[in-house]
């Protein structure tokens, strides 16, 4: 008799918080030490999503709207926003 196998998992989630001073290194860091295991699966399907959230209390100067709007739709953000409150 043999007997069934455990149901292997077939989703993967996670979040983490990245220095704002060392995103690029933290970055290639998930990407080499989990991504990487995922997209090798075969039949796999990722999606890596980078969420930026960022508070200025003494608001943001006119250029560095106007650059990061500018970029944002360069690097095709699907979404992205100043807020005045």
């Amino acid at each position: 008799v043999v007997a069934p196998t455990a149901a292997k998992p077939k989703r993967f989630h996670g979040t983490v918080i990245l220095d704002s001073t060392r995103v690029g290194r933290d970055a290639s860091r998930v990407a080499d030490e989990m991504i990487s295991h995922l997209t090798g699966l075969v039949g796999a399907n990722v999606k890596v999503t980078l969420e930026i959230e960022a508070q200025m209390p003494d608001g943001a100067p006119e250029q560095v709207v106007r650059t990061v709007t500018e970029n944002g739709r360069t690097l095709k953000f699907t979404s992205q926003g100043f807020e005045k409150d």
